[in-house]
């Protein structure tokens, strides 16, 4: 699919406000439309869904950064939103267009403060790669070192704290029509998104990042992380060492060079594991733009803008989880995520339980297979439903890098085994530290994960354990119904309003019409105010419906 190169009005230098809300109501409305017209005409084929979202993309192009990086983050919630919708905005990570080197070469005379002729010795007008805050130019300096310059787009700011306007007035409307929408606090993920992106747009936080992560992984030779030229960097102006690289999820290179597929994966992982249980600092976005391979098999990493994160674990504690994760220990797995800040805990973990759990028999020593997902849709549908609560970014962010990650390993090798590719980080781990202490907790660990091998409970005992573990704690809560039975009452409430709102738009509009002409005409304004107003509630109820449709397939 090609996306438009040119004619993107959000890249103009005279974009009026009102214009930009008009844009983006106007892209909403039509796509609500479109929505309700396959519903009504029951276009419910995979072929139909992947039409949609091929055509929401390029408008998601069409309306700019802000859009493209929603799209982003959609394109990793399979469980979530359609998989026709998941593969269309995937398409949305690396495949933007570049605005002219003319308005790049400005932005870095104007930054720099001098002419590109006394900065560089060589500079290489078209971009090597681009995105959707800005694009990247090869450069020699004048002495003699090369490098690359990361360069924003014009006015991004200025369009974001448009955008974050408009999209505030739709959060706003979006809770008065539909109030159940309230429950999942969209004004704080909203708020949340816009914070990350002026954050990425800062360069100098970017470079402070790429520093902050080489000076991590100073101690690995075969991991690799660009220099920042401080002297050549600006808030919209990043410039580092150029390092090329052979991108990772590219395996036939990869194997004409001789390099070893297993060797990139295990590194891969494993360099992963440190950024995010050692280190507490990971990059959020690992996709293969933004990870090469040298010749000689080392990982070179770019683009640090998205960085998160998290409470670094202790080596013991690392070790307890991975062999959790070994025993399929649910309980120990989810008191881990809530210790990390990665989950927060409710009153009522039944339902984040059964989500661990079906990921660790699922996932735990094979690829993520997003397929799977629907086994649980329904689960998790009521689970947001009934009991709503927002996971915290990081924990966004981890999913959508494991899948990403996954993905690429995936692509290397089909049958490649995430617990076997963990083993160098597990077993570097057990030989670090205080070698009396962790040898302790490896030999409890494993008596325990024996013992429990060699000693299963039955299904009857496990069964009393968590009741009798329940009841201790409060938790206990007998619920009777029926999932499909609640929503399909859910499902018939809504038409008989719809039902009921279209029979008083139309007595109200009708009887208006009739007195209009009569000396009772004043009592015509009155019915025609009713008119719109029922007008109202009967598209909210539609909307309500239509929503609740998409959501039961």
């Amino acid at each position: 699919m090609k996306f438009p190169q040119s004619n993107l009005s959000w890249d103009r230098d005279h974009y009026s406000p009102l214009k930009r809300q008009w844009d983006i109501f106007r892209t909403a409305l039509k796509f609500i439309f479109l929505i309700f017209q396959d519903f009504c005409l029951q276009k419910k084929s995979s072929f139909q869904r992947q039409k949609r979202a091929r055509w929401l993309v390029l408008k998601l192009i069409q309306l700019g950064p802000t859009f493209i990086k929603i799209g982003q983050a959609l394109s990793t919630r399979p469980d979530l939103i359609p998989l026709e919708y998941v593969e269309e905005f995937s398409q949305l990570q690396d495949r933007v267009p570049p605005f002219s080197s003319e308005d790049a070469i400005a932005l870095i005379e104007m930054e720099l403060g001098e002419s590109i002729y006394k900065i560089y010795e060589q500079f290489e007008a078209t971009p090597i790669a681009a995105a959707s805050l800005g694009q990247v130019h090869r450069a020699k300096l004048t002495t003699g070192e090369e490098v690359v310059i990361k360069v924003q787009r014009k006015g991004l700011e200025k369009l974001f704290k448009l955008d974050f306007k408009v999209l505030e007035r739709l959060v706003k409307l979006a809770n008065i029509f539909f109030p159940g929408f309230k429950k999942y606090q969209l004004d704080l993920v909203y708020q949340e998104f816009f914070e990350l992106l002026f954050t990425e747009i800062d360069y100098i936080n970017e470079g402070e990042n790429a520093d902050r992560f080489r000076f991590n992984f100073q101690k690995k030779q075969n991991v690799i992380v660009p220099k920042v030229y401080w002297e050549y960097t600006t808030r919209r102006i990043l410039t580092l060492e150029y390092l090329p690289g052979i991108k990772i999820n590219d395996r036939e290179t990869l194997t004409k060079q001789g390099v070893s597929i297993k060797s990139v994966i295990e590194l891969g992982i494993c360099t992963y594991l440190k950024q995010l249980l050692e280190d507490g600092f990971f990059q959020t976005d690992p996709h293969p733009g933004n990870m090469a391979v040298r010749n000689d098999g080392a990982i070179i990493f770019y683009d640090f803008g998205t960085m998160a994160e998290v409470k670094g674990l202790a080596k013991e504690q690392m070790v307890q989880t991975f062999f959790a994760v070994l025993r399929k220990d649910t309980d120990q797995v989810l008191d881990m995520l809530i210790y990390m800040g990665l989950i927060e805990r409710m009153t009522d973990m039944t339902a984040v339980k059964r989500l661990i759990s079906f990921l660790l028999e699922r996932f735990r020593d094979k690829p993520i297979d997003v397929n799977a997902f629907q086994e649980i849709s329904t689960e998790i549908y009521v689970m947001f439903e009934q009991q709503p609560f927002r996971l915290p970014p990081q924990m966004t962010f981890i999913v959508k890098a494991l899948t990403t990650l996954d993905g690429i390993a995936r692509n290397l090798d089909p049958d490649y085994n995430l617990l076997a590719a963990s083993q160098p980080f597990i077993t570097s781990i057990a030989k670090s530290g205080n070698q009396v202490n962790m040898l302790g907790v490896i030999v409890r660990q494993t008596k325990i994960f024996i013992k429990e091998q060699f000693y299963k409970p039955s299904t009857l005992e496990n069964l009393v354990r968590d009741f009798q573990t329940k009841l201790d704690g409060g938790e206990l809560q007998v619920r009777v119904r029926s999932l499909e039975s609640e929503r399909t009452f859910k499902n018939i409430y809504l038409a008989l309003k719809t039902l009921i709102y279209a029979c008083l738009t139309g007595f109200s509009l009708l009887n208006g019409i009739l007195l209009i002409s009569t000396i009772y005409s004043q009592w015509a304004v009155l019915l025609f105010a009713l008119t719109g107003l029922f007008t109202l509630f009967l598209v909210r109820c539609i909307i309500s419906l239509t929503i609740q449709e998409k959501l039961l397939k």
